[in-house]
């Protein structure tokens, strides 16, 4: 990666040291806390899966008994434990007995943990040893079949179908993509549970569930034989079941997974510590499983200006990555966001474009930067916005971008036939090769504008980093510091989920996770 932009290290340096300072204390402040999805994940852990015989996820049976009865505060491990001593039954088996009404699970003599979890402990390494062939798995694949060369090509297929989504992914593959991401059914994350089975009615995407996860790894495998290059499989570990689904897609070899820190708080309104929570789990699961995250700096731009605010999108990225750094996972899975939203009748935006992205590349040189396309501003007019997305190609090959998200000429008209992602293939993979080594030929002033509004934006970002470390990043989400949005720190969906751990409580995934990841 060439270094086009001078980066003040003194300024880096306090960008880092502010943002360790507000991650510490957001961990801090969840120490002692557990959620509703997070206990529900670690049922999934321990086998628990599949629907009850009113079609009620067998997680959410299980953890909704014991939450009904008081108790949720010790976790679902404690009591899965203590019924396996009493029953003889495994924990799917106890799962569905709950469904069926034999039994109140907190109704049963209680052991020690000691007991608990020697009585656990095969079913835990059994589980464990899913991931850990999950992971292997992917491993001997991307050597076997390598991956192509950057910035990746990474398309999207929503069509709400998860058969009709494999024909068009398998389409795009052969068309020369790289990463699929299949877009998950408007509202899911507001879900406070994942749905069961193969689903072919989602809304404006398909929804994430397990089986849909295995269906659509199957087809990606087929599409790398045949293309001979590794195709990547992406979903969403967001909103109320961010954890558990973390869980189905490192069982179902996944590749990467959208996993912000406070997209959830901002744009769905979930609570701060639900979110917080869960986030903090979510990230050691896919850290553990070698699954890369990518995170949603990008949306802030929707909602406010790309220039005005684009210091903003820089600390998040700082506080994303710290908070990801804390659940143990390394920089090169740290998928950090950002997005070409500048407003294309702004002169010389495509030298601010530049600059933001050049120096995003810079700040975080281990990670896989992911680039967004134009959406902000596209306007139905399908040539405009083609030759929009060729910038936004430009840009991206021109600053060493890692993982590019490729722009559709009719984004403001119609979710993309499969004809308008293979023109948005062709365009992406034209400039791409035409302009591969750019980034080796050129050489920005130290004075000129992209170099002057580089220092700009690390300047507004450290003073705002500074700010939030001083007061809290909870306040300062409260106050509407990133993507001009407030939200009420005691506020939001999923609050009634968030509980303080009891004495008995113990997640032996998590720790297993840590000692893996070396996480005091």
């Amino acid at each position: 990666m060439n270094e086009l932009i001078k980066i003040d290290n003194a300024l880096l340096s306090r960008c880092r040291t502010a943002a360790g300072c507000i991650a510490d204390k957001v961990v801090d402040s969840i120490k002692d806390k557990t959620t509703t999805s997070v206990e529900r994940s670690v049922a999934r852990l321990m086998g628990i899966d599949g629907v009850d015989g009113q079609g009620v996820p067998l997680p959410n049976v299980l953890v909704d008994q014991i939450t009904k009865c008081g108790k949720l505060e010790d976790g679902v491990f404690y009591w899965i434990g203590n019924a396996m001593i009493e029953t003889g039954k495994t924990p799917r088996e106890i799962a569905l007995a709950i469904g069926n009404g034999d039994f109140l699970i907190t109704d049963f003599p209680e052991y020690t943990m000691e007991e608990i979890s020697e009585a656990a402990e095969s079913v835990v390494r059994d589980n464990i040893t899913l991931l850990d062939e999950s992971a292997e798995e992917r491993k001997e694949r991307q050597t076997q079949y390598p991956k192509g060369p950057s910035p990746l090509l990474y398309v999207i297929v929503a069509t709400g179908n998860i058969y009709e989504d494999t024909v068009q992914a398998r389409a795009a593959a052969k068309q020369g993509a790289d990463i699929i991401a299949v877009i998950r059914s408007t509202a899911q994350s507001l879900l406070d549970y994942v749905p069961f089975g193969p689903t072919t009615e989602g809304f404006g995407g398909t929804y994430a569930t397990q089986e849909n996860f295995r269906i659509m790894r199957e087809a990606l495998d087929e599409a790398t034989e045949e293309t001979g290059r590794y195709i990547q499989l992406v979903n969403y570990a967001s909103g109320l079941c961010m954890p558990e689904i973390a869980v189905m897609g490192a069982i179902e070899r996944l590749d990467m997974m959208l996993n912000d820190a406070m997209y959830g708080i901002l744009f769905r309104d979930i609570n701060m510590n639900r979110t917080f929570i869960d986030q903090y789990f979510s990230r050691m699961i896919n850290a553990y499983s070698g699954i890369t995250i990518n995170t949603g700096e990008d949306n802030y731009l929707t909602t406010a200006d790309a220039v005005e605010e684009g210091h903003t999108v820089v600390a998040s990225q700082f506080i994303n990555e710290v908070l990801a750094l804390r659940s143990g996972m390394p920089r090169k899975l740290i998928g950090l966001g950002h997005a070409f939203e500048i407003n294309p009748d702004r002169e010389d935006g495509f030298l601010m474009e530049i600059a933001q992205a050049q120096l995003v590349r810079q700040l975080f040189p281990e990670s896989p930067v992911k680039y967004m396309p134009p959406t902000k501003y596209m306007t139905g007019n399908i040539f405009k916005g083609h030759l929009m997305d060729g910038m936004f190609n430009l840009a991206s090959v021109m600053t060493g971008q890692s993982i590019q998200l490729l722009g559709m000429m009719t984004e403001a008209v119609h979710t993309p036939f499969i004809q308008d992602r293979a023109l948005s293939i062709e365009n992406a993979r034209y400039v791409f090769n035409n302009a591969r080594h750019l980034q080796d030929e050129i050489v920005f002033r130290p004075s000129g504008m992209i170099q002057r509004r580089a220092d700009d934006v690390l300047k507004e970002t450290t003073a705002m980093l500074e700010a939030i470390a001083e007061q809290g990043l909870m306040k300062a989400i409260e106050d509407g510091m990133f993507a001009a949005i407030s939200r009420p720190v005691d506020g939001g969906k999923g609050a009634d989920g968030v509980l303080t751990k009891g004495q008995h409580y113990r997640n032996p995934f998590m720790d297993i996770f840590k000692e893996k990841l070396g996480i005091s």
